[in-house]
């Protein structure tokens, strides 16, 4: 999955605005390949969980990660037919997406 054309910053590549699905959303600002690097999760690392946490569990060092979310990333919402997926940190369109669809992840898939 490491297919990038990540020259514009995130704000660039997402809004945030209403969702559909759950208060506020994160929205396609352009189009992404199936594959393609939309961008990375950045945020404070922290002890326990809280809203807006990612967890991932880093294989190579064995150490469970949490990340709070401080960009626009912290807004995706849960779908059982995603359109997103992390590796690590850094999220990847799962297919196709065209300019305002809202990104969405699955909630119980681990990063």
């Amino acid at each position: 999955m490491k297919t990038s054309r990540h020259t514009n910053s995130l704000n660039h590549r997402v809004y945030a605005a209403p969702s559909s699905i759950h208060g506020q959303g994160c929205f396609a600002r352009m189009t992404f390949v199936s594959g393609e690097l939309i961008g990375l999760f950045e945020g404070v690392e922290m002890n326990e969980d809280d809203a807006h946490v990612l967890w991932f569990y880093n294989t190579e060092t064995q150490v469970l990660m949490r990340r709070r979310g401080t960009n626009l990333l912290r807004w995706l919402n849960h779908s059982e037919q995603p359109n997103a997926v992390f590796d690590g940190f850094e999220l990847y369109a799962l297919r196709d997406i065209v300019i305002d669809d809202e990104l969405t992840i699955d909630y119980n898939a681990a990063p």
